[in-house]
């Protein structure tokens, strides 16, 4: 199983993106779906997840108030909005599935997490 995270891009500082998470032939419904970023040689941050049976959410400090993580469960597909984009959100992005629970109950943590997908590279600059 392989999640895939899609429309990562290069963006002015102030700027939006909205990243996709698509699991093709593996259903999304009943997990918990995590947003990661990783920069080279610093380990891999929970930035958001979101719950599937009652939508519960969470995210880091460092992009509370700025990212919003939605899903739209007929197109099996979780989304990450990003404004007010930042030099220091530059990163690759990943999405993963956390199949133990469905219910977000803290920042996403890289072990509670097992299926995961490539990421998609993020870019904040002028």
């Amino acid at each position: 199983v392989q999640l895939q995270a899609f429309w990562g891009g290069l963006v002015q500082p102030g700027g939006s993106l909205r990243l996709s998470c698509a699991a093709p032939g593996f259903s999304l419904d009943y997990y918990a779906i995590g947003w990661f970023r990783q920069v080279p040689g610093k380990e891999r941050e929970g930035v958001s997840c979101i719950g599937y049976t009652d939508g519960s959410t969470y995210w880091s400090d460092s992009v509370k108030g700025r990212f919003t993580i939605s899903r739209d469960n007929a197109k099996n597909t979780v989304y990450l909005q990003m404004n007010n984009l930042k030099p220091e959100d530059t990163a690759v992005y990943y999405c993963a599935a956390n199949t133990m629970r469905s219910r977000c109950v803290s920042v996403p943590r890289q072990y509670e997490y097992d299926y995961w997908g490539q990421g998609t590279q993020v870019t904040v600059s002028s």
